[in-house]
């Protein structure tokens, strides 16, 4: 195992979450004054009670007795003022550090190529933004400061009793080591336990969201026995960690107590002789040291129970710093702000793979002119889908070139290539939010008028008006509340509302209704009139109307030209699939 695996406590790693606390320095101050002040006054207390007994009780003095009692009511109350603002602060600092790394964390995000969404567990990526997030706050709010809190006080408590008594602080002393060294194995196991801790939750996480997600499957391949079964072996690995680290605290937080009880008994049957046979020790002394030894060994407790925290802390703060770490973007190095393209598409001898050494686009090359709309057909996997992700450069290609109006599209800014380029897949994705949002992402500079008069043009003004609250109506999640059909017309106008310069469709009617797909139909011939429009067509009266038909096959292009070109020739892959597929389409 290397070094850095072996660390208990990641300096660097240390160093870099404290970045984010630069922005707060004045609150980081204050909260690091407080403890000081805390490890101060945690000693008046016995200090004045010393005072109070050996100069007023033990001579039996009234005299000044009063101001003991009286000031340490004061100190007792200050020490309650700086307690509450360090532990407010404290987690204050705590969140708001979090904030800005989630932040950081979800800006990344965004920017990812889609290939690591598609290696990647949504599970385990909300995990790491909202759990693990949780789990840093308490760096600040429940480890780090709260350590170091404990940390001065058992120092300044160490100071005065040797002070007070170097004998009796040598008996307190002699247990420490013990409790010294249960500590540091206990922190050792438990970084352990806590990693496996965090890997079966973000394994639960995972699970979870999936199962439910795909819940509607599950149940009409009546998976539900099966799955239950699954989630239960899962789950009992999760519980089976989180016992791990139970059990570690089981065992060692009765050893400072067990050491702080005997050396309260063997300090007071000490004292107790040393006070009474030669006088080395006063009553006030002894009353002080019985209330000192709880404040010197519940440190040391609280330090193994606050850096618990802080370890899961730092566990999830590498577990998210990983993340943000990742290099998965794609490189925005373009010059060329596209504000309006003509439309002209050139793809050029382009390779693709998603896989290594798997070749998905084999040496491609074709054209769109400006305001033409070209049909790509195909059977499944030939790649369609493949060069709607190329144009908007979900993913990069191994070799050739993608041009737009004469540009590489890799020269120009990634935000003006896809501002421009609007596209409907054939999977609609919707929010849980209303339909006007749905509509325009939140888009400021579109306005809901725009909108509406967006759904009279292609046709669908009428499908919202009668819904719930118009334009307003909640959707729900993934857009549960509209049928396949109305989710692909929201789509539609979606796309329709942004007015882009090249429009992509991936044109899906097999499973609406008839009216849907009417509809459907009659957006499509809307929004596709005069700008450039490719389409990954499934019905023959869109093929037909196409200015040029691109017929693909295994990553390949098998035939290019108008409906009627491709049928005279013999023996055509076209021809083929017009006779098998689109023929029977006609005839019906």
């Amino acid at each position: 195992m290397s070094n850095k695996k072996e660390q208990l406590f990641d300096i660097g790693l240390f160093k870099r979450l404290f970045q984010f606390i630069k922005p707060y320095n004045l609150v980081f101050s204050g909260v690091f004054g407080s403890v000081i002040l805390i490890a101060i006054l945690g000693v008046s207390t016995p200090y004045l009670l010393q005072q109070a007994i050996d100069t007023n009780l033990t001579n039996r003095v009234s005299e000044g007795f009063l101001f003991f009692i009286l000031l340490m009511v004061g100190l007792l109350f200050a020490e309650f003022v700086f307690q509450l603002l360090f532990i407010y602060y404290s987690g204050w600092l705590g969140q708001s550090v979090v904030k800005d790394i989630r932040v950081k964390l979800f800006n990344h995000l965004l920017r990812f190529k889609m290939k690591y969404y598609d290696n990647s567990s949504v599970g385990v990526l909300i995990t790491r933004s909202v759990t693990d997030m949780e789990r840093i706050a308490d760096i600040f709010g429940q480890g780090l400061f709260m350590i170091f809190r404990d940390f001065l006080t058992m120092i300044v408590v160490s100071i005065v009793m040797v002070i007070m008594s170097w004998k009796l602080s040598l008996i307190v002393f002699a247990m420490l080591p013990v409790v010294l060294y249960a500590t540091k194995v206990f922190q050792k196991y438990m970084k352990t336990a806590f990693e496996e801790v965090r890997n079966e939750v973000s394994n639960l996480n995972s699970f979870v969201q999936e199962r439910i997600t795909g819940m509607k499957i599950l149940q009409l391949f009546a998976r539900e026995d099966v799955e239950n079964e699954n989630f239960k072996t899962i789950n009992g690995r999760h519980k089976k960690g989180w016992l791990k680290t139970i059990w570690y605290n089981s065992i060692f937080f009765p050893i400072p107590d067990f050491c702080a009880s005997a050396v309260t008994g063997l300090v007071v049957w000490y004292g107790g002789l040393a006070s009474v046979v030669d006088g080395t020790a006063t009553q006030g002394v002894l009353f002080a040291f019985v209330m000192f030894i709880p404040k010197l060994f519940r440190p040391l407790r609280q330090i193994a129970d606050k850096f618990n925290a802080l370890q899961m802390g730092m566990v999830a703060a590498n577990r998210v710093f990983k993340v943000i770490d990742t290099t998965s973007q794609i490189d925005d190095t373009g010059k060329h702000i596209a504000k309006n393209f003509k439309g002209d598409i050139n793809f050029e001898n382009v390779f693709f793979n998603y896989v290594e050494d798997e070749a998905v686009l084999k040496g491609i090359s074709f054209n769109v002119k400006a305001g033409e709309t070209v049909a790509i057909v195909g059977a499944t996997g030939a790649g369609k889908s493949t060069i709607i992700n190329l144009l908007n450069r979900f993913y990069e290609i191994k070799s050739g070139v993608i041009s737009i109006d004469n540009f590489d599209i890799k020269e120009v800014t990634l935000h003006s290539l896809r501002s421009q380029i609007a596209v409907v897949l054939q999977d609609v994705f919707l929010f849980a939010d209303t339909i006007l949002n749905n509509i325009t992402l939140n888009n400021p500079e579109i306005t809901e008028a725009q909108v509406e008069q967006a759904a009279r043009d292609i046709g669908v003004h009428d499908f919202i008006s009668s819904l719930p609250n118009g334009y307003h109506y909640n959707v729900k999640e993934r857009g549960v509340m509209l049928s396949s059909g109305q989710r692909q017309l929201i789509s539609f106008l979606r796309a329709y509302v942004t007015n882009p310069s090249i429009l992509v469709l991936d044109e899906a009617t097999s499973s609406v209704d008839s009216y849907s797909e009417q509809l459907i139909q009659n957006a499509t011939d809307k929004i596709t009139k005069g700008r450039t429009s490719i389409v990954i067509a499934h019905r023959l009266a869109t093929i037909k109307k196409a200015d040029k038909i691109i017929v693909m096959d295994a990553g390949n292009i098998m035939e290019q030209g108008t409906h009627e070109e491709l049928l005279q020739i013999k023996n055509g892959y076209y021809k083929n699939l017009y006779e098998v597929q689109f023929l029977k389409e006609e005839v019906a």
